[in-house]
């Protein structure tokens, strides 16, 4: 038959991973029933988790489950003495062991399933002389239902494989009842136990894995709401940072230019003095190279936003054509300031004018058909910012937006050392408010290195 020889294979690679082998399928085998076999025997608390929404259901499946363990063992101390003439102290003990399973179900399930199966062996035991003619046996018509409950609890908190070892426990020690002990005359109870244990599993493995999943889901979209608050705050520092560039760019254009033009100021200046001229003047020009290669991977990211690269930035003196627009789009817009109007320094005066804008384009997108106040008083050290609205006369579109406003504002005020808050008014409206030094604070301490140079300048 075998005319033609077969290769052999050697048994080093022919034994690898054991997956094609009857070794192999008994290890796998052996490793399952070892994990069943722990899982049954770990009777550690893991409590039934409480029902979150709405907070008044939060303990109700453990009043359900306390009022089943006080029908229960009114159940089976009424059968124990009327259907089985069990009677005396043993009687109350065997109740209270099956409703004990149930209740210590509920933060031990393994426990209160070897209670529960425990209870059951003892009852039949009791009841083996004194079943009648087609009664149940080796469950109580009670013991069969109060079983199911625990083994619900327990098929809740365990693997599948250990739920399936649980119901394959309970109906082979039926079966093994059924088969051995079975009184004479007595009626059956493998049938019924076999659907209603089966059915039990079945259920608390999907409420299981509808619970299990519900709570990944939760987790994911939690981990999503954080990426996407973390991805907002690096996008706004980022445009924050494409935007700043122009100002400091212009202090290092400052910063080279006087460098190249001070030695033709002074008479007969000295080797030395060229020298160090010109090296600031050479690091100035090499800093303003690499800030115009960082501002192009910047906008590079971007390419969509508007505004060249050589864009000029907005101040407040741009303040009059930004609430003209607001005005044209619907709004009714009033502005107030107070104290001396100067000018500020650059970065000052980009954030102040960015979150006047930001907080104006709320008004439109939140509050359609509001009165709106603009503030903006010039104090000694500081100058304050106010946008406030009324209460909203129409309801406001959905609006698909990033959550970039606020951010955005807050971002900007502490970056120069400034307050930013923002609120809802008593009369339903609005207000942002921002409290900004006319002498921003540098990270370290210290006044801005921008504004040192705003005042030699000066």
């Amino acid at each position: 038959m075998n005319e033609q020889s077969e290769p052999q294979v050697p048994p080093r690679h022919a034994n690898a991973g054991g997956g094609g082998k009857p070794g192999g399928s008994r290890t796998g085998t052996a490793a399952a029933v070892r994990s069943v076999a722990r899982g049954l025997l770990d009777l550690k608390a893991d409590p039934l988790p409480r029902i979150s929404r709405p907070r008044w259901l939060a303990w109700l499946p453990h009043l359900v489950l306390l009022y089943l363990a006080v029908a229960f063992f009114a159940l089976t101390t009424e059968q124990l003495s009327g259907h089985y003439g069990v009677n005396g102290a043993i009687r109350p003990v065997l109740a209270a062991m099956v409703a004990g399973s149930v209740l210590l179900a509920v933060r031990w399930p393994m426990t209160g399933y070897w209670l529960g199966l425990t209870a059951a062996g003892l009852i039949s035991w009791q009841t083996h002389d004194h079943v009648g003619q087609g009664q149940s046996w080796p469950w109580l018509p009670a013991g069969i239902f109060a079983f199911a409950p625990v083994l619900l609890l327990v098929s809740l908190r365990v693997p599948p494989r250990v739920t399936v070892g649980a119901v394959t426990v309970a109906i082979t020690f039926t079966g093994l009842a059924e088969g051995f002990f079975k009184p004479e005359h007595s009626g059956t109870s493998a049938p019924g136990a076999i659907l209603l244990f089966a059915f039990t599993g079945l259920l608390g493995y999907a409420l299981r894995a509808t619970r299990l999943t519900r709570t990944k889901l939760v987790e994911q979209e939690t981990l999503t709401e954080e990426e996407r608050a973390r991805r907002t705050l690096l996008e706004e520092r980022s445009r924050i940072a494409r935007e700043l560039h122009d100002v400091v760019a212009h202090h290092m254009s400052v910063i080279s230019i006087q460098a190249q033009v001070a030695p033709y100021l002074v008479e007969n200046p000295s080797e030395e003095l060229k020298e160090n001229l010109a090296g600031i003047r050479a690091n100035a020009v090499e800093a303003l190279t690499e800030l115009r290669r960082v501002l192009g991977v910047l906008r590079s990211e971007h390419p969509d936003e508007a505004g060249g690269p050589h864009h000029p930035q907005p101040t407040l003196a741009e303040l009059g054509g930004l609430v003209d627009n607001v005005r044209a789009a619907g709004l009714e817009v009033t502005t107030e300031i107070a104290g001396i109007r100067r000018p500020l320094s650059p970065g000052v005066e980009l954030t102040a004018y960015r979150i006047v804008q930001e907080a104006l384009s709320n008004c439109l997108r939140h509050a359609p058909g509001s009165r709106v106040e603009v503030g903006i008083a010039y104090g000694p050290r500081d100058v304050h910012l106010c946008v406030a609205n009324t209460a909203p006369t129409r309801q406001a579109p959905p609006s698909p937006g990033a959550g970039h406003g606020l951010l955005g504002m807050r971002e900007r005020a502490g970056m120069l050392g400034g307050e930013l808050a923002a609120g809802h008014r008593p009369d339903g409206g609005y207000e942002v408010s921002a409290v900004l030094p006319m002498d921003p604070v540098s990270p370290g301490g210290g006044s801005s290195p921008v504004l040192e140079t705003d005042k030699k300048d000066s």
